[in-house]
Order: structure tokens, then sequence, then C-alpha cells
């Protein structure tokens, strides 16, 4: 019952479509410009570095608070990394496919990155420096977020297998289940990226990339 009131909770969360409030305010329906998503990058592409900074910091903010909220609910129980998995889930779910703009949101990194802070700032710094490395020498946000989401999974078995977050007994495959699902997600947000990706003509996040 836990698990799913947290996935309920988060989803609602996720619902706070950023992107698309801000590309409102300016006239607009972002999902209508550039990648037709209404994530940090698209918003940075479109709208300018403003923009990309507010729609990560709104989209970074609605997971970080529900799942905080919810670790400090459930502190010593055993179940507090568990179920605050559950909720970045649900935000991440609400973000990418809100029901009332037709389940065409974002692609879930910036939500991704409020789970990261709100469980383990080693996983967060681990994440943060590949994430800029790959970036700063790329020039590619996807290929940086996609590595991101892989190192984001095996860390968290790393220190789940090593008894780091205390979870209850026969749950670290669940919890390492619902891990997996949150990087399947991005991977299949960014199935697009990926097929450009491989074909060499991705979209760079400064600069031109080789012609299409």
């Amino acid at each position: 019952m836990e698990r799913l009131l947290c996935l309920l909770v988060g989803y609602l969360f996720g619902l706070f479509q950023t992107g698309y409030l801000y590309g409102r305010m300016n006239g607009i329906d972002i999902r209508q410009y550039g990648s037709g998503n209404s994530g940090t990058t698209n918003a940075l592409r479109v709208l300018g570095k403003k923009a990309g900074l507010i729609v990560f910091a709104g989209d970074f903010l609605k997971t970080v608070i529900p799942c905080v909220a919810v670790r400090l609910l459930f502190r010593g129980s055993g179940m507090e990394h568990l179920l605050m998995l559950y909720t970045g889930l649900g935000v991440i779910l609400g973000h990418n496919y809100p029901c009332y703009l037709g389940f065409r949101g974002g692609k879930g990194i910036a939500a991704t990155a409020g789970i990261l802070v709100a469980s383990d700032i080693r996983v967060t710094l681990a994440c943060l420096i590949v994430f800029v490395s790959l970036v700063a020498i790329t020039r590619y946000v996807s290929l940086g977020s996609l590595v991101v989401v892989v190192v984001f999974w095996a860390m968290n078995a790393m220190f789940a297998f090593r008894g780091d977050y205390g979870l209850a007994a026969g749950t670290i495959w669940e919890y390492l289940g619902v891990a997996a699902v949150i990087t399947l997600l991005a991977f299949w947000r960014h199935r697009a990226n990926i097929v450009r990706l491989i074909h060499g003509n991705e979209n760079p996040l400064w600069g031109k990339g080789k012609k299409k």
C-alpha cells in the first residue's frame, strides 16, 4: 500500500510541468519547438539560459521535496530508501507522461537528479562529475544523461548490497528493480537521441554538429 501511495504522490508532483508552464508564460507551447519535449535541454535551446535554469530548478525541486519527505517520514523503518525510490519513479512518470497534456512531457533527467540528491551524496557527486565531463568533451547532453543513469544504477547496486541503505530483508532486489525501471525509462525517452548518436548526427549543446 505504501509503495502505491508513494508512486501516486510522486506522479502528482511530476504533473507540475515547469517547462510547459514557463513556455506558456512566454506565449508558446514549448513542445511545439525544438526536440518537442518540455524538459530542461529543450527549454535551454528554445528559450535561452534563464529558461533552462528555471526549468531545471523546478523539475529538480519537484522531485527532491517529496523524496526527502518520504525519507523523513519512514526513517528507521528499513523502507525509507525503497519508498523514496518509488516516489522518485512516480515523479518521473508524471513528468514524462502528464495525463493532462496528452502524456507528452519531458525525459526525466532533471527529476532523476532530484532523486540522486535526495538519496546519496556520493552517487550525486559521481554522477555530476561524469555528466559534466562527458558533456564538456562531447557536447552531447543526451550521452551524458544516459551514462549517468547507468552509473546511478551501478552505484545503487553496490551500496545496497554493501548494506549502506539499511534495506529491509528481501527488498534489495526490489530496490534495484525500481532503480532499473528509472534507468530504462531514461533510455526509452532518449531512443531518438540514441539513434542520432549512433549515426553521428545528434544535436550538440553548443556549436554545430554534423549535417543530417
